[in-house]
């Protein structure tokens, strides 16, 4: 029984995982994606992680009840101790170690999970940045092109001056000879 229990937290706490790994690629996705469409993803997927983070901490609570039944149960049934031999100051000792494991092993998923929220977010910010640095080379391309029409057009307008110059000139040319 206590075997299919621990199964069953393993699958769950597996299915969570997959949960997380799923979401947070969704979230590239979304990010990648244009601004209209980009708000409303990232908006449900806000919500998905709220309620992923709620199954996390139900779970969490959970097989921390479970472990620490579980401590006691195979501590009473091993043979080295019993019920009756084992002191109360023992028991709290044990207890006191448990939970100070427990919290450790909390505080180390929640850094990870931290750390794997803030390159989400590093990705995030260079992929941003990457955009805006296209924007300003497309802008500045755009700045060059224009301040060039101007310099073309007083060449062209220049060459076509000088035909008509010439033009002038010869047939003023002309008449003289005649």
């Amino acid at each position: 029984m206590r075997k299919q229990k621990r199964q069953k937290f393993s699958e769950i706490k597996a299915g969570l995982d997959d949960a997380e790994s799923l979401i947070r690629k969704m979230d590239l996705e979304a990010r990648s994606l244009q601004p209209n469409v980009k708000a409303v993803l990232l908006a449900k997927l806000r919500e998905y992680k709220s309620d992923l983070n709620n199954l996390k901490s139900e779970h969490k609570r959970l097989a921390s009840a479970n472990s620490n039944q579980a401590a006691r149960d195979d501590l009473l049934e091993s043979g080295m101790a019993d019920a009756m031999s084992v002191s109360a100051n023992q028991r709290g000792r044990l207890m006191m170690s448990t939970e100070r494991l427990n919290e450790s092993s909390d505080r180390i998923k929640e850094s990870r999970r931290t750390m794997l929220e803030t390159e989400e977010l590093g990705v995030s910010i260079l992929q941003d940045l990457h955009q805006q640095r296209q924007s300003l080379l497309h802008a500045n391309d755009t700045v060059f092109l224009l301040l060039e029409v101007p310099y073309r057009l007083h060449l062209l307008t220049g060459k076509f001056e000088g035909k008509d110059e010439r033009k002038r000139l010869m047939r003023k040319g002309g008449r003289k000879n005649k």
